[in-house]
């Protein structure tokens, strides 16, 4: 872990990366240019920083710090739909001092519970801030532990099934042969009732990366069987996976990764589902009226 930027030292580079990018970016956005500006090497990319619960990197995880600690300073803002920008008034601001940046998160003050209010006085200066995605992190968590944990192959298996069926896969089936190349089920995919494709898929339950050579070996599996690919994990891609499912001149394949599958699974309501909390208020004045 020695090795990742520390999060004092990515406010400029994300900074840097929000002014390339145009101002705004996505988290994978954003992800991607600070690598590219600090020349992170993969094995150090993608260094997971929670193993058992998530599959959210060292690095990644950092950078959110660093997105919080740059919002409480005023430099960055947070659209409801997951975009990072720089604020308008803030947009001649090309660097700061991370040195600043940490003091200001130490002055931080909250209430206590005797209704008091004290300067944050922990050795880490940040974390008792509250990070905008922290609410939507305790059930990705969970979910992660038990499709790597409780779930067992081959329902992970059925689970993609259902959930291919639920996206609209007309036909969806899981074969699992041995030998049969990877690939653990097919099925057909069609679009606007019309157009139908035949696609083959693998699922793999990991905690880490799925690295180019599984794309390839799945590539490979695939030729001739099927008119597109799709690659379902419970972990990330490497960013030459990546690279490597949307080669120019390949066959196509797809990706879903953890983040991706969490959030499906949610809107399908597969495993996961939302509660709402009612709210009740009492209308002084409507009752001041009577």
């Amino acid at each position: 872990m020695d090795s990742v930027p520390r999060r004092d030292d990515l406010y400029n580079p994300l900074l840097q990366a929000l002014r390339e990018l145009g101002g705004s970016g996505t988290i994978d956005e954003i992800a991607e240019r600070v690598i590219t500006i600090l020349e992170v090497p993969e094995s150090i990319a993608s260094q997971l920083h929670d193993r058992d619960n998530s599959n959210e990197t060292e690095l990644e995880y950092r950078l959110a710090w660093a997105r919080t600690g740059l919002k409480n300073y005023g430099i960055l803002e947070r659209s409801g739909r997951g975009v990072w920008a720089i604020k308008t008034d803030k947009q001649s601001v090309n660097q700061v001092d991370p040195a600043e940046v940490t003091r200001f998160a130490r002055t931080i003050v909250r209430p206590k519970s005797n209704g008091s209010v004290e300067p944050e006085e922990a050795d880490d200066p940040i974390p008792q801030l509250q990070d905008p995605e922290a609410p939507d992190a305790t059930w990705r968590q969970t979910l992660h532990r038990v499709l790597t944990t409780v779930l067992t192959p081959d329902a992970f298996e059925r689970l993609s099934m259902r959930l291919l069926r639920e996206s609209g896969f007309v036909h969806a089936e899981v074969t699992g042969r041995s030998g049969d190349g990877g690939i653990d089920g097919k099925g057909i995919a069609r679009m606007a009732g019309v157009l139908s494709f035949h696609v083959v898929f693998q699922c793999k339950r990991y905690q880490g990366a799925v690295s180019s050579s599984h794309v390839r070996d799945f590539r490979g599996a695939m030729v001739g069987r099927a008119d597109k690919g799709l690659l379902i994990t419970t972990g990330r891609f490497s960013r030459d996976a990546v690279a490597e499912a949307t080669r120019e001149g390949a066959p196509p394949i797809d990706l879903i990764d953890g983040d991706r599958l969490a959030d499906m699974l949610k809107a399908l309501k597969l495993g996961v589902r939302t509660e709402l909390v009612e709210r009740v208020i009492v209308d002084e004045t409507w009752l001041g009226s009577l």
